[in-house]
């Protein structure tokens, strides 16, 4: 039986669904901090690459994997991040996540050679990997139905804000030292403080989430039913016992409480896995195949390889980056409006024309290698193109895959679905990061045409299996 069924309980889930208070703005702003530090780790690494490169020596191959090797650790960190959250709760998997951030940011920055920054980049994957899975989950769990798209999107918002802090930072103290690769305070490298400087955010994270409730279908999973409802009493503008009630009641019939999810949970008739589950995974993946982390990871060098100065190349960084906080506010003020699914379609039909655009400028270079040049008008031309796809990108497929990630799934099985899915986002971005720079060296024209057309694949995948889910209840949703 479905609680939602009874007229009583369907009315008083109504109203909850209605009330957000200040409070749960404020909680969910303190666990999307997560993606702020998601945002910073996987971005800072992009006004540092050519001075490590430099400092270590390193071919194509080689920076491209010390550039990528973070998102192994992401992948590892998301894969586990599901059966933690269930096991110690969402609130403290979050405490894990910022102390792993602040301990790579100190390491990283600190590092004697390659392999000592390969292994401080994998444990902050492993941190970014945690908050990736957790904050959506928590967030999707303490959000009334009518705003928990707009609150969900926070997380991408803080992504984005994350990235944009961390191109800062790196274009600030490059611009201080006179380049990455000089010197700076207490006789480090500038590109040394742009790892170190991510120590900060990481315990204001810490900090903050010591201060949030656990998540009130956590609770209700553990049989702490009575710190369930102050929870619920807590973040939801509801104080009639009788509908906080009739909340729990329905929250413990979706979860089946007395039985802990595991990955036997996602089996499904057709290959292996519940369609659900397929579906969050390949939204994953086609956010990460369009290409959108080569923009954040390698723009500064791609910029400087085509004829700006290193100076001018930081600032377009940067530029783009305030381009992708903006977008995410509008993506914030849509989603709860029009919806999921056609922000998804809006965005890849414009990823298409827009990655197309860039391919076919790029196929106008001459050179190769430290040479390549693009001539004008094609340099400015691919500029436009770059930061519209941007736009088209922060539009949809940025916010629109967390928040579906976060809602998507049965409330049974949601954070090991997640988690599953969560991890393949984090291979597909290796996959794509990692061989960046051997693409680049056999043409931008080819790489940029390949991401258009996983662009276009994305745009078929939308149309033909991703339902809508705006405004529908987290216990109604269906495997």
């Amino acid at each position: 039986m479905n609680l939602n069924s009874t007229p009583a309980a369907k009315s008083a889930v109504d109203d909850l669904g209605q009330h957000a208070t200040a409070r749960v703005v404020l909680i969910a702003a303190a666990a999307a901090l997560g993606g702020f530090l998601f945002g910073f780790d996987t971005a800072v690494i992009n006004g540092a690459v050519d001075a490590v490169r430099g400092n270590f020596g390193l071919d194509a191959a080689h920076i491209g994997f010390a550039v990528s090797c973070a998102l192994l650790g992401s992948a590892a960190g998301a894969w586990y991040a599901g059966p933690l959250a269930d096991r110690v709760g969402r609130v403290r998997a979050m405490q894990v996540a910022a102390v792993l951030l602040a301990l790579s940011a100190l390491g990283s920055g600190l590092v004697t050679g390659v392999g000592s920054l390969v292994f401080w980049r994998l444990v902050g994957g492993v941190g970014v990997g945690v908050a990736s899975v957790i904050a959506p989950t928590y967030i999707a769990e303490i959000s009334p139905a009518a705003v928990r798209g707009r609150l969900g999107s926070l997380q991408q918002l803080a992504i984005v804000l994350g990235i944009f802090a961390a191109l800062l930072s790196d274009a600030w103290l490059a611009s201080t030292a006179g380049g990455a690769s000089h010197k700076l305070w207490f006789n480090l490298d500038a590109w040394r403080w742009m790892f170190l400087v991510a120590v900060v955010p990481a315990l204001i994270y810490g900090s903050l989430v010591l201060g949030v409730p656990e998540s009130p279908r956590h609770l209700v999973a553990k049989g702490r039913l009575a710190e369930a409802k102050d929870v619920l009493r807590q973040v939801l503008a509801m104080h009639n016992d009788a509908a906080l009630d009739a909340k729990v009641k329905d929250i413990q019939e979706s979860l089946h409480s007395e039985y802990r999810p595991t990955l036997k949970d996602l089996r499904g008739p057709r290959l292996g896995l519940l369609p659900v589950v397929w579906i969050g995974i390949l939204l994953s993946v086609f956010q990460q195949f369009v290409g959108i982390n080569v923009i954040f990871y390698y723009s500064s060098t791609l910029w400087h390889s085509v004829g700006f100065s290193e100076a001018d190349s930081f600032s377009i960084t940067v530029a783009t980056s305030v381009v992708n906080v903006l977008v995410t506010l509008v993506a914030i003020a849509l989603v709860d409006r029009i919806g999921r699914k056609p922000l998804l379609v809006i965005g890849s039909a414009g990823m298409v024309v827009t990655l197309g655009a860039m391919a076919w400028c790029f196929s106008q270079a001459t050179g190769s290698g430290a040479s390549l040049s693009l001539p004008a008008p094609w340099n400015m031309v691919a500029l436009v193109a770059a930061n519209a796809y941007v736009v088209f990108f922060g539009l949809s497929w940025g916010p629109m895959v967390w928040v579906l990630l976060g809602e998507m799934f049965p409330n049974r099985i949601r954070a090991i679905a997640l988690a599953v899915a969560a991890a393949a986002q984090w291979l597909a971005n290796f996959a794509i990061t990692s061989t960046f720079p051997a693409l680049a060296e056999m043409g931008l024209a080819f790489a940029y045409g390949l991401y258009a057309a996983f662009a276009l694949i994305s745009l078929i995948f939308v149309l033909k299996a991703v339902r809508e889910t705006k405004g529908i209840e987290l216990e109604d949703m269906q495997g």
